[in-house]
């Protein structure tokens, strides 16, 4: 892959359009973290889902600590960044499930991402995408913020909630951008996603149980091997990401991940008895010509 360098700290991947394991690999985190978001709505109690999914990603990570080389010393201050931004994404996701419903909520948050993202990474990186590549960028959010405006006319959301899913959407771009240039600077992809996963999820476990401390147990025993399969569907999800955004340009990569959002819809029909109407059928199409504009340009 063509590399440009624009700065003597990392180099980046050139838009030179998706390769098939890039397309793959992403899609595939996309399920995953479709997967995991459903199990942590589906967990009635919040306190137990946020609890459980963190730490199955910090249990996750510890094995692959032990075998895995150590990031490099310079990516260790966008590690630290990282940890600070997914602790503080995770709470502000569990607030919007809160606040608001999934299907909702979810994709206003994926959405937002994506443009930021693509903003972030031509003014940081100097990834400017292509006409095409823009276009299809556009067209994945508006694709997913389509759903947002259907379900807004069949069930409102309350202002707070729009507003906490806008933070999420703006933290998830933060942490992209982050994370894409410090798992450049690591040269240890394995190892970079082991420290952020323990770094970036043991703190909200630790303040939930300072928190609740032994009443914790019985809030999270009925659900525990739930929670915790979604924390290692979390894990594998942004571990996938992580290895693309190595290999790609972060505002695709960005978008394509959001795709999950599609996953998410046909999960909350099969699943949750949300319906998949027409508006749906449209934002699909929409997130499907984006990724194609994407890929072939």
């Amino acid at each position: 892959m063509a590399v440009a360098f624009v700065s003597p700290l990392v180099a980046v991947p050139s838009l030179s359009g998706i390769s098939a394991a890039i397309l793959a690999a992403t899609l595939a985190a996309a399920l995953l973290h479709a997967s995991w978001n459903a199990i942590a709505h589906w967990i009635p109690d919040k306190i137990a889902a946020m609890t459980l999914v963190p730490l199955g990603c910090v249990l996750a990570a510890i094995p692959l600590i032990g075998i895995a080389t150590g990031p490099s010393p310079s990516s260790w201050p966008y590690l630290a960044v990282s940890a600070v931004l997914h602790t503080l994404y995770n709470g502000l996701l569990m607030l919007s499930y809160r606040l608001g419903d999934l299907s909702q909520t979810y994709p206003l948050a994926r959405g937002t991402a994506p443009l930021v993202v693509t903003v972030a990474a031509a003014v940081l990186l100097g990834e400017t995408p292509r006409a095409g590549q823009f276009v299809g960028v556009l067209l994945i959010s508006a694709g997913l913020v389509c759903l947002v405006c259907w379900g807004h006319r069949t069930n409102p959301s309350r202002p707070s909630a729009i507003a906490a899913a806008l933070a999420t959407g703006v933290v998830i771009a933060s942490y992209t951008v982050v994370d894409g240039i410090g798992i450049r600077l690591a040269h240890s992809t394995l190892g970079y996603i082991a420290w952020l996963m323990l770094l970036g999820q043991v703190a909200i476990p630790f303040l939930v149980f300072c928190r609740y401390g032994r009443g914790l147990g019985a809030r999270i025993r009925p659900v525990w091997h739930i929670g915790l399969t979604g924390g290692l569907l979390s894990i594998a999800a942004y571990g996938l990401i992580l290895w693309a955004q190595t290999r790609g340009a972060l505002a695709e990569i960005a978008a394509l991940r959001e795709t999950s959002i599609i996953v998410a819809a046909i999960v909350g029909t099969t699943l949750f008895g949300e319906k998949f109407g027409a508006p749906r059928i449209l934002a699909t199409c929409t997130v499907t010509a984006g990724i194609a504009l994407m890929c072939l340009t």
